[in-house]
């Protein structure tokens, strides 16, 4: 046998030898490629847009869970979660220490009102500067433009948005408040935490509020520095003026029991602060929540109003973004 005539013996051989792998190198080589529903390094733009033409957006779950997965890591990447927590975090624990000393008073219930007091101003605020920008600021970025050439419906993107900070602000508001009530467990134990919990849960009901309140305003503005100012005048109003007004109409003149209790409900601070300090039994130190409790409104139709004025403007922002010009 000839030396070329072995040579095509052995190349022959090989390739009889290797031709029932090709297959499994074939698999191999579609395994490595990337799953669109993993975390990618550099963040989630590649994952809407992977997931989107991937054929997994079919369904409107899906396609609100990925916008939804997305703005939450985005918010994480640029810090806005470890920032929110140690915001809550501090003024928790500067309030419950301070609430703890012999000048202040003392007990597990009193520093909860405390809490509340601090919550109507903090809250609020944190949430508007959180979310005036969801909208707006993405189109400045050019980001909502890739968002609305998918085929993903655009209320279904404002929910999205809404549903992934939503997510961010509940988690650091549990655990930047739940810190401070670790806190008072230690100190004062199991007594009266109930109270703190049901506290914690109406903060966290404050909070996705205003927040839903800043995606409306973000998706009605035409610029970031318009939603900034309008969601400023916002908290000026809920915050600052609504009960002062209110104070002063009631004072002024006789209104009906449903009148005083619609004029309540109208601000969601007067809301959080009837429904913590109401099962407290502290309403009458509570200046306008001691109105709320002379008009006899259940913890049923307080909590149902604070999810009303969740889902209100969640829903009106839906709709205007179908008519938003880009």
């Amino acid at each position: 046998m000839t030396p070329d005539r072995r040579r095509d013996d052995r190349d022959g051989d090989q390739t009889a030898g290797t031709a029932p792998d090709a297959e499994p190198e074939s698999r191999k080589s579609n395994s490595a490629e990337p799953n669109p529903a993993e975390p990618k390094p550099d963040g989630g733009y590649e994952t809407a847009v992977g997931v989107a033409h991937g054929g997994e957006s079919g369904s409107t779950a899906g396609q609100l869970f990925v916008v939804a997965e997305t703005e939450y890591r985005l918010a994480v990447r640029s810090r806005w979660a470890i920032a929110l927590t140690a915001i809550f975090a501090v003024f928790a624990l500067g309030m419950a220490t301070f609430s703890g000393a012999d000048a202040s008073p003392a007990g597990f219930d009193r520093i909860v009102a405390s809490l509340a007091a601090l919550v109507v101003y903090l809250v609020p605020l944190v949430a508007l500067a959180f979310s005036y920008d969801a909208i707006v600021g993405r189109e400045e970025s050019g980001w909502l433009q890739t968002l609305f050439s998918l085929p993903v419906s655009r209320s279904w993107v404002v929910l999205g948005t809404a549903a992934g900070r939503a997510t961010v602000l509940a988690s650091a508001t549990i655990i930047g408040f739940g810190i401070a009530g670790l806190l008072l467990l230690r100190e004062y134990g199991f007594g009266g935490f109930e109270a703190y919990v049901g506290f914690l849960l109406a903060a966290v009901g404050l909070g996705l509020v205003f927040l839903a309140i800043g995606v409306l305003l973000s998706t009605l503005a035409r610029e970031k520095t318009h939603a900034l100012g309008v969601a400023l005048l916002a908290w000026a109003w809920f915050v600052l003026v609504h009960d002062l007004l209110a104070l002063g109409v009631i004072g002024a003149f006789s209104l009906p029991d449903a009148a005083v209790s619609a004029m309540v409900l109208a601000n969601p601070t007067g809301v959080f602060r009837a429904l913590v300090l109401g099962a407290l039994g502290a309403g009458g130190d509570a200046g306008f929540a001691a109105v709320l409790a002379e008009a006899g409104l259940s913890t049923g139709s307080l909590t149902a109003a604070l999810v009303a004025w969740i889902v209100v403007p969640i829903a009106l922002a839906a709709l205007a973004v179908n008519r938003r010009r880009l």
